[in-house]
């Protein structure tokens, strides 16, 4: 087996692995499989959309005990998203975010241990076209990572204008058009996956 056989064997593992939160994210995972199946370049070779569509890994930090996500305001997109980059030719997506995590935000990446959650492996999966100069479509894995808000005291300002935390159960009231198209949803999944035994956060 080549390195680049098993390269897609494992992406298609993980996208395998993940469950699907509506039939949104049951569409995007079948196009995501349908992707890999039919041997397509995956890695983006050169910015910002050749091959169009290419691998992106997405990683939201949580703070678990306040419940609250990390968002940046991404100066490309001009919308507020997790951190996130384009998975390299010779790296696993989670090898991405770790990489990612301390170029963006300066930190070690720590997947979330909380029950629910798949630790090191995708949580969440999206088909998405870009905003903003050179639109392509990522193919997104969401990771979630667990960091105390304490720990994030600097970040890329080169990429980002700002960063802020919003909590979980709130960031379906954020106006829609400022955001990922697809956060409310994650936030929906992520909180039915660890809502506590008593059903209330």
């Amino acid at each position: 087996m080549t390195a680049a056989t098993a390269s897609r064997r494992r992406l298609v593992d993980l996208v395998e692995g993940i469950r699907p939160w509506d039939e949104t994210e049951r569409a995007h995972r079948q196009t995501t499989l349908d992707w890999l199946a039919g041997g397509a370049p995956v890695h983006r070779t050169a910015k910002p959309d050749v091959p169009d569509p290419h691998l992106v890994s997405y990683f939201v930090v949580l703070d678990e005990a306040r419940r609250e996500l990390l968002l940046v305001a991404h100066r490309k997109a001009g919308l507020w998203l997790p951190s996130g980059g384009h998975v390299e030719p010779d790296e696993d997506p989670w090898e991405t975010v770790v990489r990612e995590c301390r170029e963006e935000l300066h930190v070690t990446a720590a997947p979330s241990g909380l029950p629910g959650l798949p630790g090191d492996r995708p949580f969440f999966v999206t088909v998405t076209r870009t905003r903003g100069a050179g639109p392509h479509t990522d193919v997104s894995l969401w990771y979630v990572l667990g960091l105390p808000r304490s720990s994030i005291v600097s970040y890329d300002a080169a990429e980002f204008d700002g960063i802020r935390w919003v909590r979980l159960d709130e960031v379906g009231a954020e106006p829609p058009d400022t955001l990922d198209p697809h956060l409310p949803r994650f936030a929906a999944k992520l909180m039915a996956s660890v809502r506590p035994a008593g059903g209330r956060w």
